[in-house]
């Protein structure tokens, strides 16, 4: 063997030697990764106060639930609070909502609370005498849970009366006009208009702070029925003020009657209103005699109607079964277009029932007939406002 020969095997070994000395080939080691938390999986908060459909006397409610269990123990968990005034919760059904008032609230990010439930009290006022629905969920993480079973609550029965819009629930033993004679509260029903001293029957008188010259008067009413006494007997009615004024020779003068067994023809619906003028007969508005003989009614006195007059360009009256909420039979639909003349009393009165004035008893409120749900507003009337009267 030469010299190179020798000298190539023994390079050899030394590199055997070297490989058998680290134990083999070497190999690149494989990063390992953390376990990934899993998500939580958590149950539905149950409602625990108010009381399912408990009338309230607030409009900032405290709504408590008792908080969820997860699978996973550690975590911070939070609540989201949804308040409507419909089931969807997508939006409020409040065609108009009022000024000051919410009709849908949102709260997130409220923390669980300690002893086993957590609360969130209403930041805002709600919409008064509204039925709200409200339901809740959790979150821990990025794990969100499901919605509590819906729950419902009545916000406070109250009333107000303030520039542009008046609501009066009368149900609940107050109103926010003023009773002048005879009346009675009938519990979870609204006001009764009775006969006083000289057959003088009472009615409600209501002052605007500010004159309505487009808008809407609209009330539930009960206790109507036919042949009662009176001819051109009032169910509602608007004026230029004060009541020491002639209703009937008032140049605002708006009245909705339901004649009674006097009346031409007896127990027709019938309304006029004047845009200005009492002498003026092309400010003047009603229906002819056609029209009031074909609107005879033989109105039901344990029946709720839900009347609604409207003013402005036209003028129109419309009644129907069920109250405001009501989809029952209707009853009266009449319009009237309003060219010449403008609505425009000031100092602005509004009456359910109304004031004798020179026509005397016969002229004036319906004895009997109770009287709830009240709006007067230039805008319509929010469509569950009062809904906490059912």
């Amino acid at each position: 063997m030469n010299q190179r020969t020798l000298f190539q095997a023994a390079l050899a070994g030394v590199v055997a030697a070297a490989t058998l000395s680290c134990g083999g080939s070497k190999t690149t080691p494989t990063p390992t990764t953390p376990t990934p938390t899993p998500s939580a999986t958590l149950t539905a908060p149950k409602p625990d106060t108010p009381a399912a459909n408990e009338q309230l006397a607030t409009l900032r409610p405290t709504l408590t639930v008792q908080n969820v269990t997860s699978d996973q123990p550690t975590g911070t968990r939070t609540y989201e609070f949804q308040i409507s005034d419909t089931t969807s919760f997508s939006a409020t059904t409040t065609a108009s909502e009022i000024r000051g008032f919410d009709a849908q609230v949102g709260k997130t990010g409220v923390p669980e609370g300690a002893g086993g439930k957590t609360s969130f009290t209403v930041e805002s006022d709600l919409q008064p005498t509204t039925a709200f629905f409200w339901r809740v969920r959790a979150t821990q993480g990025s794990a969100v849970g499901p919605w509590s079973e819906t729950f419902r609550f009545k916000s406070k029965l109250m009333g107000f009366n303030r520039a542009g819009e008046l609501y009066d629930p009368l149900i609940h033993g107050e109103t926010v006009g003023t009773v002048v004679g005879a009346a009675t509260w009938i519990p979870n029903q609204g006001l009764r208009l009775d006969t006083g001293s000289g057959g003088v029957i009472g009615y409600v008188r209501y002052v605007l702070p500010q004159t309505i010259s487009n808008g809407e008067f609209s009330m539930d009413v009960e206790g109507l029925r036919p042949n009662n006494q009176g001819d051109k007997a009032k169910v509602f009615g608007m004026q230029q003020g004060p009541d020491d004024s002639d209703f009937v020779t008032n140049k605002y003068r708006i009245d909705i009657q339901y004649r009674g067994i006097t009346g031409v023809p007896p127990n027709c619906i019938q309304f006029r209103v004047l845009y200005g003028s009492a002498e003026d007969t092309s400010v003047r508005y009603e229906p002819d005699a056609n029209d009031r003989n074909a609107a005879v009614r033989n109105l039901n006195p344990t029946t709720k109607y839900y009347w609604q007059a409207t003013w402005g360009s036209v003028f129109r009256l419309f009644m129907r079964e069920g109250g405001a909420a009501g989809t029952g039979v209707t009853q009266y639909d009449k319009s009237i277009a309003t060219p010449r003349g403008a609505y425009l009393p000031s100092p602005h009165y509004a009456y359910l029932g109304a004031p004798p004035a020179r026509s005397g008893p016969e002229a004036a409120s319906i004895p009997g007939s109770i009287y709830s749900n009240v709006w007067i507003s230039s805008r319509p009337r929010p469509d569950s406002l009062g809904s906490a009267l059912k």
